[in-house]
């Protein structure tokens, strides 16, 4: 494979978890009173970080590759 098709396979499911963690984010603001009523409001900010982590995560990694010529 070559290097801009493994660099396509790699931002995608980045941009994905970006997506995901938008959307997680907006889920939370909109339900966060009925969260706190059931007391899940601790799971999801920690699902809510965790996606933020990944992502970030996953673009510093992909963005090392590219300088080091490997994607």
């Amino acid at each position: 494979m070559n290097k801009s098709t493994l660099r396509v396979l790699w931002i995608i499911p980045n941009i994905f978890c970006y997506l995901m963690f938008v959307g997680v984010l907006i889920f939370v603001t909109v339900h966060l009173k009925g969260l706190r009523e059931i007391g899940m409001v601790t799971s999801w900010m920690i699902t809510l970080f965790a996606l933020l982590f990944v992502s970030v995560l996953g673009s510093f990694r992909i963005k090392y590759w590219i300088r080091e010529k490997k994607l």
